[in-house]
């Protein structure tokens, strides 16, 4: 444990659900982890107890990845962990290929509805049939504009133009929107829906005042900071800066609420964590600024600044995206410039 995690207070400790179990962490909220084939290893999702048209069963928060190995895991939970009840509804926090990618498949299992941010929804669906899928030549024009420009690289990220719909085949038709502010009435209790952004176009977090209990998905994670990234489908965005005002929306929350997130243990110190995740970008920026004040400053020139350590191609187009999103919050600020050099990659340096 790191000195930011000691800060926070786990209150399961490490006692962890094994494959094909749950463990109840509040009443009718119980906790499913799922393995994933990535160096982020698994996946939180939750099992919440509802009653919909006089119907007992459940409601599900997130999906896992559409891969055989994730519906055998699923396929031993509905086996053992449901007490006999179905599924009623699966919430999805955001588009993300670990949060939505077995949507379809478990709403047409149980023939559940979906229900989901619109602007999530309708992304998802685009990327699940488009036929770049959020890659491919797009992308590698992107990155090159920002210092990606080894070829080896270049051909990678083009290669990955079905990334995306290889992990979310398939997209439900229909869905039931979440918005900010909504109360969802989920078995004995009350959620309300907390929109957030810069991780994900219009993330949803759920809240239950009655359980001071919070489903933070990606928004909030105890032990790394979810990637914040700038991608060629919005280039002129500024994430960071919607991430950490998104963040503090929490702050408006007791200070002993359990945080749920979508990757590490669920924790308790929520208003601790959010001053850790601001410092931590602050930081960030910091270093960013001293760089781009020594020498006019490309995306990749951030990249082993924020990460000191070796990254294949799938790390680092995070990586970059997120060198981007820090020096775009700088930029939009007012304390850097950026010029387009005559290569047709952008350079940033102090004002």
């Amino acid at each position: 444990m790191n000195a930011l995690e000691s800060q926070l207070h786990y209150p399961f400790g490490d006692d962890l659900p094994t494959p094909g179990t749950t463990r109840e962490v509040a009443s009718g909220v119980k906790w499913i982890r799922m393995a994933l084939p990535f160096v982020l290893d698994h996946i939180n999702l939750w099992l919440l107890r509802d009653e919909i048209d006089g119907r007992q069963g459940w409601s599900v928060v997130d999906c896992c990845i559409a891969k055989d190995e994730s519906k055998a895991q699923w396929e031993d939970i509905f086996a053992t962990q449901l007490e006999g009840l179905p599924i009623l509804r699966v919430m999805v926090t955001h588009m993300h290929p670990d949060h939505v990618g077995l949507a379809s498949w478990l709403c047409e299992r149980w023939n559940a509805p979906l229900w989901m941010s619109a602007t999530d929804f309708h992304l998802a669906r685009y990327g699940s049939h488009a036929g770049t899928s959020f890659g491919g030549e797009g992308a590698a024009r992107f990155f090159g504009s920002h210092g990606l420009t080894d070829p080896v690289s270049v051909e990678q990220v083009r290669g990955r133009s079905h990334y995306y719909s290889s992990l979310v085949p398939s997209m439900p038709e229909r869905y039931c929107r979440m918005m900010d502010g909504d109360t969802i009435r989920i078995g004995a209790h009350h959620w309300t829906a907390i929109s957030g952004y810069g991780h994900a176009p219009e993330h949803i977090s759920l809240y239950c005042p009655d359980l001071k209990v919070l489903i933070g998905g990606d928004m909030m994670l105890p032990r790394i900071s979810t990637n914040v990234s700038v991608f060629d489908i919005e280039p002129e965005s500024n994430p960071l800066t919607l991430f950490l005002r998104s963040i503090d929306k929490f702050v408006a929350l007791p200070a002993d609420t359990l945080t749920l997130p979508s990757h590490g243990k669920p924790f308790k110190e929520l208003h601790t964590r959010i001053t850790q995740l601001h410092n931590h970008h602050l930081e960030r920026m910091a270093e960013v600024m001293t760089l781009c004040k020594s020498k006019p400053s490309t995306g990749m020139d951030v990249v082993p600044v924020m990460f000191k350590r070796p990254l294949d191609i799938h790390q680092m187009t995070f990586a970059l995206g997120e060198a981007v999103a820090h020096l775009h919050a700088l930029w939009f600020a007012g304390k850097l410039k950026r010029v387009k050099g005559e290569d047709g990659v952008f350079r940033f340096s102090a004002v």
